[in-house]
């Protein structure tokens, strides 16, 4: 079975998508900062990474910045999900090295569906 790593601060958030992804069959592993992300893909490496852009700390766009950087975690989807949906949003997250850019509300179909085409990918 496939792992997702969440890393959203807002427990609602984390609540609804964990709930919407393991209703589709994917594990999930959550964590409410990038600093607790990256310590938990050194230990258990997901198949894919959703990551809030506002986060305490380093923000979403950082995070993806690094595990893209980096050799060890730049083959890992990252799907950025945030309330910031402007064009220029958008744009700034998949120049970042996103895979995808959903906005919240949280379309849980859509959510669902782009993770399992990034884990099948």
């Amino acid at each position: 079975m496939s792992t997702a790593l969440i890393v959203d601060d807002s427990l609602t958030d984390m609540q609804i998508i964990t709930s919407c992804l393991q209703h589709g069959g994917i594990n999930v592993l959550i964590a409410q900062s990038g600093e607790e992300a990256l310590a938990k893909i050194i230990s258990q490496k997901p198949d894919v990474i959703v990551i809030d852009i506002v986060l305490p700390g380093v923000s979403g766009f950082e995070l993806c910045r690094d595990l893209k950087a980096k050799a060890e975690t730049s083959d890992i989807p990252i799907v950025l999900c945030s309330t910031k949906g402007g064009q220029m949003d958008k744009f700034w997250g998949m120049k970042q090295g996103a895979n995808a850019y959903l906005t919240k509300p949280i379309d849980q179909e859509e959510l669902v569906r782009t993770v399992k085409g990034l884990i099948k990918s």
